[in-house]
């Protein structure tokens, strides 16, 4: 939202004219009339002068525009008669996520944005593709041994890592990133679930170059959604400049790292017997014939390093800020936890995963917190073929169809009034036993056949960490009373991270 070119300055210039020529001749089309009289369009720019004036608040602002609707749905357009509808109605998720969910593909447009760094992996492809590769990791990531080995890179990363990090910090007045922390604590277990490969990037040592290349490529590759005029990346591209060339090098150091791990991997006597008696993601898929060339396995990797690298990290750094704001909340956690190791069978410092399924309120905090603060806030599709939503909504064929996570977790009609509260009880029945909602009220890990396959990984990892984090220290963070300021990329992250003070709790 931040990318300004001279044919965007350009088009502004021209706004008065246009407005004249608008108020003239233009008259507004009627093909979403329940949900087109939100945003006014110009001729030929659509929304940009609205979305260029509130670029720097986004959220907040579609926020407001999609509660002051009467069907919590918007019509948007960007320059170049790009048109499409933005709800936060349940009704309509359930539509076009499950029911209707055909209608809805990625389509074009995100596939095309994201098919430099991602490739043909499970996030950025359609049809039968998208539904053999969600087929395999369906299966393994509901096996026993797979969670098994989520539960022990978990455990060796906090034992051995985070939590000496987190003392030495505790000896020092010095604040520190708390979501850097988390962010690196995050690649190096979705690196070991992907192909069993310790970036240790939480370490005092200099990232990564392959942990660095990872980032860059995944906020570029995100930046492209946030040009204000479409496909100006394409151009960019073209010519090999500005932030293309530094996406392009970033990607080839992923691809070239991923691609010679793969190889490795194959290269060793007996490789399918070998890879069939690992436990990472690689060697899962390598043990599938099927379907295993090289580019097909990179793909697939990045694509999970991609979806665990910030999504935990940023949910997790959201939920730290909250409960120093509400040290009631926090209160209540400890207790639960406190009694859970009361009754623990051994001295071991993190939590086996039973334990870990008996912190409900925890659960219901980590909930509570992704409620307000989606870890993905905004998710997109494309609409295959004429369609009416539930709520009376018209979408045509081509238009892009999008449901803003974010906005929904603040709509009175959805939560009742006290909707920007954080309020974990409001996720506990009356024996305080977690109770999930709808996942088209709460669409936070998606919903329908494109449900997050790491839901309970997620889980697995935050709830440890909080655990074991909150049990020895009190996070104290430097400027809590003031609202952090986020960035919008694929992950809503904290613009300039959490700066926190680590002190021992007893």
């Amino acid at each position: 939202m931040d990318f300004l070119c001279p044919l965007t300055i350009i088009l502004l210039l021209f706004i008065p004219l246009i407005s004249i020529f608008f108020s003239i001749f233009f008259s507004i089309s009627s093909s979403s009339t329940k949900s087109s009289t939100t945003l006014r369009p110009y001729p030929i720019i659509g929304n940009l002068p609205q979305f260029l004036l509130n670029r720097h608040h986004f959220l907040s602002w579609m926020t407001s525009l999609l509660s002051s609707s009467h069907n919590l749905t918007i019509t948007f357009h960007r320059p170049g008669n790009v048109r499409g509808l933005i709800t936060a109605n349940p009704s309509n998720l359930h539509h076009y996520l499950k029911s209707h969910s055909p209608n809805f593909p990625k389509g074009p447009r995100v596939i095309h944005h994201l098919q430099d760094f991602l490739g043909r992996g499970i996030f950025n492809v359609d049809g039968p593709l998208w539904l053999s590769q969600r087929k395999t990791a369906s299966f393994e990531f509901n096996t026993r041994s797979l969670r098994n080995f989520i539960v022990l890179i978990v455990h060796h990363e906090l034992h051995s890592r985070l939590l000496p990090l987190l003392l030495n910090s505790s000896r020092s007045s010095s604040p520190i990133d708390l979501q850097d922390l988390l962010e690196r604590f995050a690649f190096d277990n979705v690196c070991k679930l992907a192909f069993n490969h310790d970036p240790v990037s939480l370490s005092d040592a200099p990232e990564s170059r392959f942990a660095r290349a990872f980032k860059i490529a995944a906020e570029l590759s995100a930046g492209r959604f946030r040009y204000a005029v479409p496909k100006f990346w394409v151009i960019t591209r073209l010519f090999n400049i500005g932030s293309e060339r530094k996406l392009k090098e970033s990607i080839a150091v992923v691809h070239d790292f991923a691609t010679q791990i793969i190889k490795s991997k194959k290269g060793k006597p007996n490789a399918s017997a070998v890879a069939a008696a690992d436990d990472d993601l690689l060697s899962r898929f390598l043990a599938n014939e099927e379907n295993n060339s090289d580019e097909f396995l990179r793909d697939i990797v990045i694509s999970f390093i991609l979806a665990g690298r910030e999504t935990t990290s940023s949910a997790l750094s959201w939920f730290f800020w909250l409960i120093s704001l509400n040290t009631t909340v926090e209160d209540k956690i400890i207790q639960e936890i406190s009694s859970i190791r009361a009754r623990k069978a051994d001295d071991k410092e993190v939590f086996e995963f039973e334990e870990l399924r008996e912190m409900h309120y925890l659960h219901a905090s980590i909930t509570e917190a992704m409620r307000l603060y989606p870890p993905v806030p905004v998710n997109s599709a494309m609409c295959m073929n004429d369609d009416v939503l539930p709520d009376g909504s018209v979408i045509k064929k081509g238009m892009f169809m999008a449901y803003n996570s974010y906005a929904m977790g603040r709509m009175e009609s959805i939560w009742g009034k006290d909707c920007l509260e954080f309020k974990p009880e409001r996720w506990l029945d009356n024996n305080g036993v977690f109770r999930p909602e709808s996942p088209y009220k709460y669409p936070v890990f998606h919903a329908g056949p494109r449900m997050c396959l790491g839901k309970e990984m997620a889980y697995i990892q935050m709830k440890s960490i909080v655990a074991c984090v909150l049990e020895r220290f009190r996070v104290d963070v430097v400027e809590k009373e003031k609202i952090p300021e986020h960035t919008l990329s694929l992950t809503l992250r904290m613009k300039h991270g959490l700066m926190v003070r680590i002190r021992d709790r007893y």
